[in-house]
């Protein structure tokens, strides 16, 4: 890959873009399978669960202007990064007043930064992206700070462990997803890396040894667990991916429920950290 021209990457800062959708039942319907969400909690009128404002607003571009990596070619709204790997780093989201089933939402999008920095690995650039959901009306819905990270392939092996927090968890929950779990949700959410569903370019490309779970799904069943321990809609909810989670992996969500916030992390297979998470209360 080339060299990092910051300065023609920071250009794209303030490129934007706005679509509608509407917020149909039957995808949420969908997406309650996927994650063993209550049927009965799904329809018109309801407030979307968090996060899952996600599975709308999807781009479907044709094949011809995708990457080799299945995601959109590089250089249209988000800045052509000529590194090998694309993530989702994590993210700040304030719920300020319902999405509700059955409604149309407009989402606005606008690039906010674009940082470079070098870690362990090596290079890594940040893409920094404002999503804002607002009512027909203009009320402020959903406003999210979603950081995209670009970094070199892996090298081959295991990523390096992080070890959970020392206090238990008061709250934890385990789920294994399968192959079918990944095919679900990159269908729902309409993402084509390759990551997800193609063993043989986790390995020969990107480095990772199988399949790798979506960051943002075990964000969402993160949030989803803070409201449940909690009996609180969420207010914020800030993430952070710390390791990646791979299919084989069993994932479990911990929770330490305080007065008027919820301390949350996931580890697979309980011994290392793959996300972080604080969840406000509403």
């Amino acid at each position: 890959m080339g060299s990092i021209d910051l300065e023609h990457l920071r250009t794209w800062i303030g490129k934007s873009r706005a679509n509608e959708d509407l917020i149909a039942a039957r995808h949420a319907g969908l997406m309650a399978a996927t994650v063993d969400y209550p049927a009965e909690r799904i329809g018109d009128g309801e407030a979307l669960p968090p996060l899952w404002h996600w599975i709308y607003f999807l781009e479907g571009l044709p094949s011809r202007e995708l990457g080799r990596d299945g995601h959109p070619a590089r250089g249209g709204f988000l800045p052509p990064v000529p590194l090998a790997n694309r993530m989702w780093a994590g993210g700040r989201v304030s719920f300020l007043a319902p999405v509700r089933i059955g409604s149309i939402v407009r989402k606005e999008s606008s690039i906010l930064n674009v940082e470079h920095k070098t870690g362990r690995s090596g290079d890594l650039v940040f893409a920094t992206v404002l999503h804002e959901l607002k009512s027909p009306q203009g009320e402020l819905l959903i406003r999210e700070e979603h950081d995209i990270v670009y970094k070199d392939a892996n090298a081959p092996g295991k990523a390096a462990a992080v070890a959970p927090p020392a206090m238990p968890a008061q709250f934890s929950r385990t789920w294994t997803p399968t192959t079918t779990t990944l095919f679900r949700y990159s269908a729902l959410s309409f993402n084509g890396h390759r990551i997800h569903y193609d063993a043989d370019y986790c390995r020969n490309v990107e480095g990772y040894p199988n399949l790798v779970i979506h960051g943002p799904l075990t964000a969402t069943l993160l949030a989803s667990h803070a409201e449940e321990v909690s009996g609180r809609r969420l207010r914020d909810f800030t993430y952070r991916g710390v390791s990646p989670a791979l299919l084989g992996d069993s994932i479990t969500l911990h929770a330490n429920a305080l007065e008027d916030r919820v301390v949350l992390y996931a580890t697979r297979d309980e011994h290392t950290v793959c996300m972080q998470a604080e969840a406000t209360l509403g």
